[in-house]
């Protein structure tokens, strides 16, 4: 009995040092991947000071960014776990606490495009996979909204992980959250289609929106990195729009409830923001989604 045991404390003792070293692997490269710096020297574009163009960039922060960073501009707790850490969506204006006291116009078109902070480490969460696709028009206008906010008085604590967080990050359990690492900073810049009742358009749209990130690549579906989000539906031809007309799809996202009386999850999926676009542009996306092609593989639930 006592060799037994002897033999049992052992295997034991192997056991906790193994998952202390993988532990102690994990958290290293969690904190490799946040500490990592990026040499990105951003395009320069145009950012014009017109009434138009300020108001184009309301229009796109009130149904893209607003939803993290609120709709003043002042940021939002975003997440915040004991056991994880925080991560702020940050106060964009010139206020106590904002970056726009410090932000040049190369760190915006560095932060947004390509998920870069000025220092070269990765900004977290931050969609800049989505946003690499606007073009310089549309990006400037952003830019120039943010510019010309009213200053917020909102500071916010510096983001933290905890170990437990570090070990998640770098098993992949959060899923892409720093893009950094995979967008394709040196690529050719995506072109603009044309604006108007579209599935070109439609797919513009779609791909700033930050789609992909929770319904998939391919907008068949899957179940989103963030912790206790709910699947998110295949949105293709062959999913749950398949029986949906284009005034269908508006009424969900104005008023968060589908045809069939499912309450949509604010909380994951921000229909409030996204119900604020024109329904010319709500049915430019609709008409993209339609375009796509059904498959026998899709990724429902």
């Amino acid at each position: 009995m006592r060799k037994i045991l002897k033999w049992l404390g052992i295997i034991l003792g192997s056991l906790i040092g193994l998952v202390l070293i993988l532990a102690a692997v994990l958290i290293t490269i969690g904190t490799s991947q946040l500490n990592k710096t990026y040499d990105i020297e951003p395009e320069t574009i145009a950012i014009p000071t017109d009434s138009d163009t300020i108001a184009r960039g309301q229009y796109i922060y009130s149904t893209t960014c607003a939803s993290c960073h609120g709709d003043n501009l002042a940021g939002t707790s975003f997440f915040d776990d004991p056991a994880l850490g925080n991560i702020p969506a940050p106060n964009l204006t010139a206020g106590n606490g904002g970056i726009g006291n410090t932000y040049t116009d190369a760190d915006y078109v560095r932060a947004i495009r390509h998920g870069v902070r000025p220092d070269g480490t990765p900004l977290m969460i931050m969609p800049s996979n989505a946003f690499y696709y606007f073009s310089d028009e549309d990006l400037g206008a952003i830019i120039a909204y943010i510019k010309n906010a009213t200053p917020q008085n909102q500071p916010w604590p510096a983001k933290r992980l905890s170990p437990m967080g570090r070990i998640l990050l770098a098993a992949g359990a959060f899923g892409d959250v720093l893009h950094a690492e995979t967008i394709d900073h040196t690529g050719p810049r995506p072109t603009a289609p044309a604006q108007g009742v579209t599935a070109v358009y439609g797919e513009y749209l779609v791909n700033t929106g930050d789609c992909r990130n929770c319904h998939g690549p391919d907008l068949t579906g899957q179940q989103p990195g963030e912790p206790g989000a709910p699947f998110a539906p295949n949105l293709t031809s062959s999913g749950h729009l398949a029986d949906w007309s284009a005034e269908d799809f508006i009424a969900a996202m104005r008023t968060g409830q589908t045809p069939d009386g499912h309450e949509i999850d604010g909380d994951f999926m921000p229909w409030e923001h996204i119900g604020r676009m024109t329904d010319d542009d709500l049915t430019a996306m609709f008409l993209y989604l339609q375009s796509l092609p059904t498959t026998t593989t899709e990724s429902t639930k």
